[in-house]
């Protein structure tokens, strides 16, 4: 994973907007036609800025351009989305494990497997630290897959199973630390609850691993800023801002992420649909709030 590599200048002539205002915008500005104006119009395509196979981004955008500047975010990308994601997918994965794990070698037990069972769990983890650990890791699981017939995904797709891979050994660990020692003070009676805050402890690592999914899915963001158009466009979903109708921008950082918090402008008493919030790289952010108070000062000039 390369962190910030998510901006990226670009002077193509496709991001002037080609349909009229209100097509292509986020299904809440068409819904709400004849009471509320859409921001702007979404273009086709920004030179492949929602495509897997697109160009890795440069993490420092040329400021002296006036061309767009495309990013992404997201697990592959970003530090704060990649282990939120990772560790929130990681726990439920983890959790799944040491309860199959525990039943098997329960089961086991009645024939004297359990050896091999714990022998056949240690391997397996080996194997994925291995390959977690070692270069050319994509190389080396699609060996790996050739001698097995099981699909293998690939790109993308591979990314994502290793960082869920990393998560769930990493949870594993945490979640088994935490139900060893619970055991331990109870065996011993080193605390009058006995293994309740332990157990509590990891029991409490569900609830916290969906909250780390949901922040992980608000801080994914697709899009490209149009800094001649003075215009945001966003993919996955479809939305477009006009930034000369955005009123004030605040900013929150968390990670490498700027969260944005946007207030619009009302023209003659008119609602305008769009997002109210917006995860974007730190450089992105700089350069909004730029446009914006540049836009603030023009009006009331």
């Amino acid at each position: 994973m390369e962190e910030d590599a998510n901006v990226q200048p670009n002077s193509n002539s496709s991001a002037t907007p080609s349909t009229n205002a209100g097509s292509g915008s986020n299904p809440q500005a068409n819904g709400e036609q004849g009471a509320s104006r859409s921001a702007a119009p979404v273009p086709d395509d920004l030179d492949g800025v929602d495509s897997d196979s697109g160009p890795r981004l440069d993490p420092d955008p040329d400021r002296s351009e006036d061309g767009p500047i495309q990013w992404r975010r997201d697990a592959s990308t970003s530090r704060t989305v990649w282990l939120l994601w990772s560790l929130g997918v990681g726990t439920f994965f983890a959790t799944i494990s040491i309860i199959v794990f525990w039943r098997v070698y329960d089961l086991a037990g009645q024939t004297a497997g359990q050896p091999i069972v714990v022998a056949f769990t240690a391997a397996l983890v080996v194997t994925t630290l291995v390959l977690i650990l070692a270069g050319n890791t994509e190389q080396r699981v699609r060996a790996l897959a050739d001698s097995l017939p099981v699909p293998m995904p690939s790109g993308r797709g591979l990314e994502r199973a290793i960082d869920a891979a990393t998560g769930t050994l990493i949870m594993a660990g945490v979640i088994a630390s935490l139900m060893l020692v619970g055991r331990y003070v109870s065996q011993n009676e080193l605390l009058a609850t006995g293994a309740g805050p332990f157990t509590g402890l990891a029991a409490l690592l569900i609830p916290l691993a969906l909250v780390a999914l949901v922040l992980a899915s608000f801080l994914r963001s697709i899009g490209a800023l149009d800094r001649e158009e003075r215009a945001i466009y966003l993919y996955d979903p479809e939305q477009a801002i006009d930034l000369r109708l955005i009123e004030s921008v605040s900013s929150r950082q968390i990670g490498d992420t700027v969260v944005l918090t946007l207030e619009y402008a009302q023209p003659d008493g008119t609602y305008v649909a769009g997002p109210r919030r917006l995860a974007v790289p730190p450089a992105v952010a700089t350069e909004i709030e730029g446009l914006v108070a540049t836009s603030r000062t023009e009006s009331t000039a």
